[in-house]
């Protein structure tokens, strides 16, 4: 297995990790918010499951699916990301449609933020980084 094979198979796991956090006794905070911050409903569950599956399935199918999961994925959850640090709100949920610009803490929003920024950014430059593998 290659290191884009691999290194999907690992998105794999942590994304389907994180579509699981919602439904384990002991995380989620009375309010409902993961580690205290993330508000995740079954729409974020399901595109979390829906991107693990991808993930999961570029793995097995080889170098180059998994060169464009981890470059497409990369640059949505950046993108979301960024937004999210822009404006509070993401497009990846449509929270950008429904809550639109919100008013919230910089330290919020960075901590908020943070996952998809770093695993998308982490995609795009494994993407980058181990291309010849996928020739």
């Amino acid at each position: 297995m290659n290191r884009l094979r691999l290194t999907s198979l690992c998105y794999f796991l942590i994304l389907l990790a994180v579509a699981l956090l919602n439904y384990l006794p002991f995380i989620p905070t009375p309010d409902g918010r993961v580690f205290g911050i993330f508000a995740l409903d079954i729409y974020d569950d399901a595109l979390h499951l829906a991107s693990a599956l991808w993930a999961g399935g570029a793995a097995l199918a080889g170098a180059r699916a998994s060169k464009f999961f981890l470059r497409s994925f990369g640059i949505l959850y950046f993108a979301d990301g960024a937004l999210g640090l822009a404006t509070g709100s993401g497009y990846l949920d449509l929270g950008i449609l429904h809550y639109g610009v919100q008013d919230l803490p910089l330290t919020f929003k960075i901590l908020a933020n943070l996952p998809h920024l770093t695993l998308g950014g982490a995609a795009i430059a494994t993407s980058i980084a181990f291309a010849r593998d996928a020739k």
